[in-house]
């Protein structure tokens, strides 16, 4: 999905990524070389407020993520709304696009502390607006609000992270995050569940937004300091195209779902027409090459689609598997992204120890190959004869997976980014990780709307198989995430 165009990687150096030469990837190496930053602690006093409120941030957002995925089941029949279940979760991801192009040269140019005050305050009125909802599309309305602010929030915290930590510190910090899961993922779906069975689903958003304001109160003071300083650059500003290119991929994607709701020719029309405008807006807003998996900058991007999609494309179904199909209640249904966001944390702990043995297009490729018997699991678990323990099992498994990638592809990211494309490249990472996910859960979602009421169990099977299949991808391409010295 990034695709800028798909020429040669170092023609040209205006646009997002500049060229992933090696020269990039020596420098970060040889400050991380240096034995007094391996020996700094996230926690000494220079870094302390950054990291404990960047932390309770990621923290939070992945709160909401398992609560509002162990929700949805709930909510999706409460407004009649099942048909749109993919879009809720599509619709977040295809407005995060907009927020995400917006923060990138935003943060590279003020730092990161302006987007990342915006983003906490559109994510919370995006939650507030879906709280007080009275149908599905108004539901719908405010998940797109909050997509925007998300996009903001996402890149600003990477910017963040390269504008405070040395790079030897990066695969700590990012690990960090990751473990920042743990919590959420242990208490998130349990109180979700236990709202919607006792409260109403309605406070799985509406708890939410208090606590963004105490993260805010924690991260914003420690990154007041980060202004524009020695890395701005004089081109860093938004660009009225790209931001034009961004709104476009945004409705492309949204137009997508709607497109796989329709039938006939009219609908089989919309959905070839609004394919087509997503691949050429990405092709214009990602890092040239990506398309074609070019080797460096390019592909570490599409790796973080591909991932991505993959798992999310499979994980929002999950819970609707576990209480539609096999009986399990919003709260034990939840308890399956519990236990897949621990392995998460744990291929995090994994990936984080200092002697690591194996390289990153290793790392990568076991991370999408787990991610495929973790789908594979998933699938077993749609028949009624298969325990619901191998389905779990599977997404643990998965979980681990994504705990190698996601930490792997960051420390990647800011190796091949100069300091002043930090936080477009950031945002490029972002990016394709929100449009290979919309892609999938339109592609999936209209697949399951289209089969539900006639062939439940094919409905879920196909839509996994999709995902599979693009893991798959990723398992090929891991070996070219380095570029050629």
């Amino acid at each position: 999905m990034d695709g800028r165009r798909d020429g040669d990687v170092d023609s040209r150096t205006n646009e997002i990524g500049d060229s992933p030469s090696p020269q990039p990837l020596s420098r970060p190496r040889e400050r991380g070389s240096d034995p007094g930053a391996e020996a700094e602690s996230l926690f000494d006093r220079k870094y302390r407020a950054t990291t404990i409120g960047a932390v309770v941030l990621v923290a939070l957002y992945a709160f909401e993520a398992l609560a509002v995925a162990t929700a949805m089941p709930t909510v999706a029949q409460a407004l009649d709304g099942l048909p749109l279940y993919a879009l809720a979760f599509g619709g977040t991801l295809a407005s995060s696009v907009i927020g995400m192009v917006a923060c990138g040269p935003w943060a590279d140019r003020r730092g990161p502390a302006p987007p990342l005050r915006h983003g906490i305050v559109w994510f919370s009125i995006g939650l507030l607006i879906a709280g007080f909802a009275s149908s599905m599309e108004i539901l719908l309305l405010g998940r797109i609000v909050q997509g925007f602010g998300g996009g903001l929030m996402s890149v600003a915290l990477y910017v963040a992270v390269g504008r405070v930590y040395p790079p030897a510190m990066h695969p700590r910090i990012f690990s960090s995050f990751a473990a920042a899961w743990v919590v959420p993922a242990v208490i998130g779906p349990t109180i979700a569940g236990a709202l919607v069975e006792h409260l109403g689903w309605r406070w799985v958003f509406l708890s939410v937004p208090l606590l963004a304001m105490a993260a805010a109160a924690c991260v914003l003071p420690a990154l007041r300091n980060l202004r524009e300083g020695e890395h701005a650059h004089d081109d860093g500003g938004l660009s009225p195209h790209r931001l034009a290119w961004a709104v476009g991929a945004a409705g492309s994607a949204l137009a997508l779902h709607y497109a796989g709701q329709r039938h006939g020719a009219a609908g089989a029309g919309m959905l070839a027409i609004s394919a087509i405008a997503l691949v050429v807006c990405a092709w214009h807003l990602l890092p040239r090459g990506t398309l074609r998996s070019a080797r460096g900058l390019p592909t570490v991007v599409m790796m973080r689609g591909i991932a991505s999609g993959a798992f999310f494309g499979t994980e929002v179904f999950i819970p609707l598997l576990l209480s539609r199909e096999r009986g399990l209640s919003p709260t034990m249904a939840g308890a399956a992204l519990t236990l897949g966001a621990l392995g998460w944390s744990l291929g995090s702990w994994c990936r984080s120890r200092p002697s690591q043995p194996f390289a990153p297009s290793q790392l990568l490729r076991y991370g999408v190959s787990l991610i495929v018997v973790g789908i594979a699991g998933v699938a077993c678990a749609v028949s009624p004869s298969v325990p619901v323990s191998i389905g779990i099992v599977g997404w643990i498994a998965a979980g681990f997976g994504m705990g190698l990638l996601f930490p792997t592809l960051s420390v990647l990211i800011l190796e091949l980014s100069p300091p002043n494309r930090q936080g477009v490249n950031s945002s490029a990472l972002h990016l394709c990780d929100a449009l290979f996910t919309a892609t999938v859960l339109a592609v999936g979602g209209s697949v399951f709307a289209a089969l539900l009421t006639r062939a439940p169990s094919m409905a879920y099977l196909v839509g996994f198989a999709i995902s599979a299949a693009l893991a798959l991808l990723g398992a090929v391409l891991a070996s070219r995430v380095r570029p050629v010295a």
